[in-house]
């Protein structure tokens, strides 16, 4: 008998979020003009959500490789509920690892052993926050807690009294507080509001020593907008606001983290927590990579450095043992890279336009990716589904070939035939391979060995000519060498021959520059393509029109 539970989905069970009622809310009309304080959430919260935990080792890593991209807070775990987390902090102090322009942060609830054993973790630290939290959501005080808003005020209270004795025996650290209201996204603004002007009374802010308000969406349960409104909402009506920070620490329940944060920052948000790729419990956090990078893309300094962006991704990947999907915003393998053949071309196009120094400005390429340490070769991939302008593009790259469209055509159709016989992508290797074989590396029916020319009242070339047979020398003559050349053939083969395509260019710069020559005949009605490079262009053209006739 199959006693699992059965599905019912039931959408009858749930209920919308309620909205704030706003009148003149600001942040829509406002534009984000500069980065905010970031604060590493990869060490708490992105530990707290791992399957297996870093350890001490790899803790270190992970704050270097923090501290190298720029971050100046830095969430260093929650030493009151962790002997790894409390001999983590305790080595960066002792061990003097922390930049003198690096601030450590640690969580602690807001009970007074752990907020003791935080102090006892941060002795020694120039300087430190200590950030307090209790949870605030009507689901959280009457289901988790059974208590009732005087309760929870009162505890959130005497934790910010333990807090500030604490400081005073600890003088040689100067301290930041911060308070979180957690499950702020589900608490009554004005209950949020009420606890927060409650803890700040406690600490007394400054200008020149503010506090942090810290508003989390605990659990994302409504649109970004609604969230923007929120935080507008506090923002406006909490005291003193001119002393306090005021945080977000969005989760990506919703799947739209990075967007709630964006707009919180328009709404009047100075400071963001969250983690590099978005790990996090549960569906993850605010991906501060992402949002860092959205503001780089708007010619906004976002004050952290992604130039090495594979290193990261790879370290902080090995590290947390999660493996980061392709098509992930900036880091993926693949966002750079287009397959579709429409999308190629323009890629094509644009890159050819743009000159250093240029504002960016490509087709389907929101940043340069060279900017991150992606090469170019990388934004092309060959596929059935790939058109001739990305094939183009990767023979230029890899053979400083420009190929005319008529072969452009023709090349793809062999490349797609190739790809769909293997059902899979195809290398550049491949590529190169397969464009060689069919052109610069054919099996040859003649050979041009050597060739003089006469010129009178027409151009006369007597070509000596490598045969399997042996040598031959042919005569021709005709307006310039190439139709010379083509004349003599004919005479030779006894048929008609005619140009119907030709193109060349130079492959290198300088006196001994390289040159490369693309000709298509119609030979007696078959089109056959040649394609020849050589020092001297009329000695390409000429090796070009040999180079189809072996076809």
């Amino acid at each position: 008998m199959d006693i699992s539970p059965q599905p019912s989905f039931d959408h009858n069970k749930y209920q919308s979020f309620p909205a704030i009622t706003m009148q003149q809310r600001q942040w829509p009309n406002r534009h984000i003009e500069k980065a905010p304080r970031w604060c590493s959430e990869d060490l708490r919260d992105g530990n707290q959500a791992l399957i297996n935990p870093l350890s001490v080792e790899q803790k270190i890593d992970f704050f270097k490789l923090l501290v190298k991209i720029g971050f100046k807070e830095i969430v260093v775990g929650f030493p009151s509920a962790s002997q790894t987390d409390f001999d983590f902090v305790r080595l960066l102090i002792e061990h003097a690892l922390i930049p003198e322009d690096v601030i450590i942060s640690v969580l602690t609830p807001a009970r007074e052993t752990f907020i003791e054993r935080s102090f006892k973790a941060l002795k020694g630290a120039k300087q430190a926050i200590v950030h307090l939290y209790n949870s605030t959501s009507k689901t959280q005080r009457e289901k988790v807690f059974n208590s009732d808003k005087k309760a929870i005020i009162e505890l959130a209270v005497k934790g910010a009294k333990t807090m500030q004795r604490c400081c005073n025996t600890q003088t040689e650290t100067m301290w930041t507080f911060e308070y979180t209201p957690e499950s702020f996204s589900a608490t009554e603004p004005e209950y949020a509001l009420e606890i927060c002007n409650a803890v700040a009374e406690v600490w007394q802010p400054t200008v020149e020593k503010p506090i942090v308000f810290n508003l989390p969406s605990t659990v994302e349960n409504t649109t970004p907008n609604v969230y923007a409104d929120r935080i507008e909402w506090f923002s406006k009506h909490i005291q003193n606001r001119d002393n306090i920070i005021l945080s977000v620490h969005t989760h990506n329940d919703r799947g739209t983290a990075v967007a709630a944060a964006e707009l919180a920052l328009l709404a009047g948000a100075q400071r963001v927590e969250g983690t590099l790729l978005g790990n996090g419990e549960r569906t993850g956090n605010a991906d501060l990579l992402i949002m860092a990078m959205n503001l780089y893309s708007q010619g906004i300094d976002p004050e952290l450095d992604f130039s090495e962006m594979d290193t990261v991704v790879e370290t902080v990947s090995q590290l947390n043992q999660i493996p980061l999907s392709p098509r992930h915003p900036y880091a993926g393998d693949l966002v750079y890279t287009a397959f579709s053949g429409s999308h190629q071309d323009a890629i094509k196009k644009c890159l050819s336009c743009y000159q250093a120094g240029d504002i960016w400005d490509v087709a389907y390429l929101p940043i340069d990716p060279a900017d991150i340490g992606r090469s170019y070769q990388q934004v092309v991939r060959i596929n059935s589904q790939s058109g001739k302008a990305g094939v183009a593009y990767i023979i230029e790259q890899e053979l400083a070939l420009q190929l005319p469209r008529w072969l452009q055509s023709e090349f793809s159709q062999i490349v797609q035939s190739l790809a769909e016989h293997k059902d899979r992508e195809i290398s550049t290797t491949e590529l190169v391979a397969l464009f060689k074989k069919n052109y610069l590396e054919r099996e040859q029916k003649f050979q041009l060995l050597n060739f003089k020319i006469d010129s009178e009242q027409k151009d006369v070339i007597s070509a000596r000519i490598g045969t399997a047979n042996g040598e031959i020398t042919l005569m021709g003559s005709g307006e310039g060498a190439l139709t010379a050349f083509i004349d003599a053939l004919q005479r030779y083969l006894g048929r008609k021959i005619e140009i119907t395509h030709y193109a060349e260019h130079a492959m290198t710069k300088g006196t001994n520059a390289k040159a490369v020559c693309y000709i298509q005949l119609d030979d007696n009605g078959t089109l056959q393509t040649g394609v020849a490079c050589h020092n001297d262009i009329v000695s390409a053209s000429l090796n070009a029109v040999l180079t189809s006739l072996s076809i």
